[in-house]
């Protein structure tokens, strides 16, 4: 396998800088075109993702125009995003890859990790584990719309130790870049991501697939994190960023330093204007979806707990920046 010239020219720049590329993981609800333009003004990764979307659900007659939110990109976006797939069956998949390349996406991740339960049931995400035969069909029915395909991973369902055949498995199957999530999908976030295990993978990529790119993510909260990560692992290409935005929407800047209580208000304005323009296009999501982002831009300000708490009884956009304007926190 070839790298495609989308993941050459990721994997020569970052490399000419010496550290792994950076990405934002796909979170549903969350890395939608709104949050990920906050994410881009605030400190632009390399490679950022767009929320979990149901490979059936592009194609299918009365699901896909649900779904044509998740996959609206706006044209102010500097970083075109990846679509990541979730699913179970060769065939959605492979109609989903033609309808995003006719979209315009120009790469696909599959979801072989997620954890929630309601996915599991419907046999996507962390379920393809229990199932390498339908993890192996959804790949190859991926590549054949021509787009570069990659991975996001965990070790194992159950326990860390089937990472020894869950991902050469995933190797085998010749993906362009693999993103492991350093824990189980029982272990959710409640223990510490392996680490330890970086290097065996690395080793096994050496050995099966040496062209694919290996990127992990658990526990990182920032580039500098990621950086020092990377310095311990040779090998390892990237860093993904998940929960960490949330503690810092500036996680991805080169040049970290402490940003001003303006900072990130004005990053809510930012994300209160595109949430407007994107409620004009698309009914979802909700405004009630906007109130699990206010913790982000308020929490290091004096008094933040008052602050966030007036946020959360707010019921418009058009509140919160009354609220915003009226707060003596603020002046």
């Amino acid at each position: 396998m070839e790298l495609s010239p989308y993941w050459q020219k990721i994997a020569a720049k970052t490399r000419a800088e010496h550290r792994p590329f950076l990405s934002l993981a796909p979170m549903e609800a969350v890395t939608n075109a709104v949050f990920r333009q906050v994410v881009d003004s605030a400190a632009a990764p390399d490679v950022i993702n767009t929320e979990f979307v149901n490979a059936l659900s592009i194609t299918h007659p009365k699901a896909k125009f649900a779904a044509q939110g998740r996959l609206y990109i706006s044209e102010n976006e500097p970083i075109k995003p990846i679509v990541q797939l979730w699913g179970n069956v060769g065939e959605d998949f492979r109609k989903a890859a033609f309808a995003v390349k006719e979209k315009g996406f120009e790469a696909i991740d599959i979801n072989t990790g997620c954890p929630d339960a309601t996915v599991i049931k419907n046999h996507g995400g962390s379920d393809l584990i229990r199932h390498p035969d339908s993890a192996a069909e959804v790949i190859a029915a991926t590549k054949e719309a021509g787009l570069p395909v990659s991975v996001k991973a965990r070790l194992g369902f159950s326990k860390p130790e089937e990472f020894k055949e869950w991902i050469p498995f995933l190797l085998e199957q010749e993906v362009q870049v693999l993103t492991v999530h350093m824990r189980t999908r029982q272990e959710m976030s409640k223990v510490p991501a392996h680490y330890e295990l970086i290097d065996d993978i690395i080793k096994m990529r050496d050995a099966i697939s040496p062209n694919t790119l290996i990127a992990v993510n658990g526990d990182v909260a920032d580039r500098t994190a990621a950086n020092k990560l990377a310095a311990e692992h040779p090998g390892l290409d990237g860093v993904m960023i998940g929960r960490g935005i949330f503690a810092n929407p500036f996680a991805f800047e080169a040049d970290p330093h402490t940003h001003t209580p303006k900072e990130l208000i004005d990053l809510l304005k930012l994300q209160l204007d595109l949430f407007d323009d994107f409620s004009k296009l698309y009914d979802s999501p909700r405004f009630p979806s906007l109130k699990r982002f206010f913790k982000i831009y308020v929490k290091s300000i004096p008094h933040s707990a008052d602050l966030r708490a007036e946020l959360m009884d707010t019921k418009s956009t058009d509140e919160v920046r009354q609220m915003l304007a009226a707060s003596d926190i603020l002046k």
